[in-house]
């Protein structure tokens, strides 16, 4: 017998309808968890993190923590510190019409207090297709 290829959306349909009626809440979750846009409190919470303990790793005040998760459009360098203040990476995503991403991980190792400028070179791009 020869290997028929069959597509998602008709295997889904031959699932039974309680299953169904899962995929489809499961996958309408992931889509609306990728389509949100998480502020730097939402993430640091998300960690487990204080904002003290992100302080300290920075060499700065708690206060300063405070409002820098209440800027509306914070420097990339100082979100990337924060970040890294709090065990992570930064990385951005480009987007172009012609559906190329290319992620680019700003982000060097070492002391986040002592982060410099974002890295120049082209090790620290890389194309996903």
């Amino acid at each position: 017998m020869a290997y028929v290829p069959i597509s998602l959306e008709d295997y889904i349909a031959t699932l039974p309808e309680e299953e169904q009626q899962a995929i489809e809440r499961r996958s309408k979750e992931l889509i609306a968890n990728e389509r949100r846009r998480l502020t730097l409190a939402e993430i640091r919470k998300g960690q487990n993190i204080s904002q003290a303990s992100v302080a300290e790793a920075l060499g700065i005040g708690q206060e300063q923590i405070s409002r820098l998760e209440g800027r509306k459009d914070p420097r990339l360098s100082t979100i990337q510190r924060a970040i890294a203040a709090m065990g992570g990476e930064l990385s951005l995503i480009a987007t172009f019409p012609n559906k190329k991403r290319i992620v680019l991980h700003p982000t060097p190792t070492g002391d986040p207090k002592k982060l410099g400028r974002l890295g120049k070179s082209k090790k620290d791009a890389q194309i996903v297709r």
